[in-house]
């Protein structure tokens, strides 16, 4: 019985083909979360999948001793003096209307410079402080410990004015 070869060839080179097509379609596998992040360049994609331009890193350079009061009623009130990335000073006071209020008056131990600027206090609070163009955002996590019973739940994060030293 004589068979012919050429159809299971035709058929392999067309898997073949396939497989290599579809590994070019793959996204590439992202960096180990161990990998440490360059001291010169911060990365990372966009949510559109697309790579942005590599942001050089530079120190933080804001102060701001100001008290804003908004449209649902809290009260903000922050002192906060960073130069080149190491705090000098730091407290904030939010009252939060029906909630209670928040207050972060240390002791603080700062545990990083970049890339952005963390402060935590021996009951765990810690406050994150990163620039976002001419923005500084002061964020807080497990921070409920200096709120009155319920108030950490609805504390937002205080966005200071790099540029002129506002609060929002």
């Amino acid at each position: 019985m004589k068979t012919s070869l050429r159809p299971l060839t035709g058929r392999l080179a067309a898997l073949g083909a396939a497989v290599l097509l579809t590994a070019c379609a793959l996204p590439g596998l992202p960096p180990p979360a161990d990998a440490p992040i360059s001291d010169e360049v911060l990365a990372s994609p966009s949510s559109a999948g697309k790579r942005l331009r590599p942001m050089p890193w530079r120190p933080l350079d804001v102060r701001a001793d100001c008290r804003f009061r908004d449209e649902a009623g809290y009260v903000t009130r922050i002192t906060l003096d960073v130069a080149q990335s190491k705090v000098k000073a730091f407290s904030a006071d939010v009252d939060i209307p029906r909630r209670g209020s928040c207050r972060f008056d240390g002791p603080f131990t700062q545990t990083r410079e970049k890339p952005s600027v963390q402060l935590r206090a021996a009951d765990g609070c810690t406050v994150d402080i990163f620039e976002q163009g001419k923005a500084v955002t002061v964020g807080f996590a497990n921070c409920a410990s200096r709120c009155t019973r319920g108030a950490f739940d609805y504390l937002w994060p205080i966005i200071v004015d790099r540029t002129n030293g506002q609060c929002h």
